[in-house]
């Protein structure tokens, strides 16, 4: 049974009849994955899932993510449909595995429902990829994202990628340059489309540390990862740039212009 299968699987043998529909989102569907892209499923659910639920999709999924499991990482979303359908600015998410957090579910932790500001970016992307894991297409049964909702999900989690610059550098470049270019176009690119977006429109000071992380996200897992002590210097900078265009643009959205 390969990963996805795994998952399908799990949820419906957890959750049953209560599974409207199960999507694929993230790199997946935009661009394809790459060595360090997590496998992002969404599913759609009648109902709340209840705590004896959550601990089985958590004990489920630690035996179907990561490395440990010679499998990518797993990244499960559950939202309960009347949640975001009338469609409603923050969504509540039911569930949320990622591999990030496998260290607190490991020790007993076990996610529960919350506001989620980033559910926005998640369904217009399982919107525009349109692929079905079981379910009917995802049109059907969620409301399209607003385009000032999609900007507020977008910049809400800036704070929290500052906080993760030193840590997970590629990940977090290439997520300013995807707000940038989201904020300025509307859409949701791949990573790498969206640092050839961004790498258009920067300037030559600030483009080394984007064509890297770029590179990095092609070609390598986090693991491999390296940075040379002149680009890590370059770092800041190029956030402060990126973070002030991006501000810009919100601006402008808020103002309506």
């Amino acid at each position: 049974m390969d990963q996805l299968q795994a998952i399908i699987a799990l949820t419906e043998g957890v959750l049953g009849r209560e599974v409207i529909g199960a999507y694929l989102h993230g790199s997946s569907v935009l661009g394809g994955l790459r060595p360090a892209s997590d496998v992002d499923v969404l599913v759609v659910t009648r109902r709340r899932t209840n705590e004896e639920e959550r601990r089985a999709l958590v004990g489920g999924l630690l035996g179907i993510s990561g490395s440990r499991n010679n499998a990518r990482p797993v990244e499960l979303t559950v939202v309960v449909q009347s949640e975001v359908r009338p469609w409603r600015y923050p969504p509540v998410g039911d569930f949320l595995y990622g591999e990030w957090l496998r260290a607190e579910y490991e020790a007993g932790k076990v996610p529960q429902p919350e506001p989620a500001p980033d559910l926005a970016v998640l369904l217009s992307m399982a919107l525009t990829g349109d692929h079905p894991l079981n379910g009917p297409p995802p049109a059907q049964i969620l409301d399209p994202v607003p385009h000032g909702d999609l900007v507020g999900a977008s910049v809400a989690g800036i704070p929290g990628l500052l906080d993760g610059l030193d840590d997970d550098t590629r990940n977090v470049l290439l997520t300013f340059a995807r707000i940038w270019t989201t904020l300025a176009t509307g859409r949701i690119l791949p990573k790498d489309a969206a640092a050839d977006w961004a790498l258009d429109r920067l300037p030559p000071a600030h483009r080394p540390v984007l064509e890297h992380a770029r590179q990095l996200y092609l070609d390598c897992r986090y693991e491999e990862e390296s940075w040379s002590e002149a680009l890590r210097v370059g770092v800041r900078p190029h956030v402060d740039h990126v973070l002030a265009e991006i501000d810009r643009l919100r601006i402008r959205t808020r103002e309506g212009g």
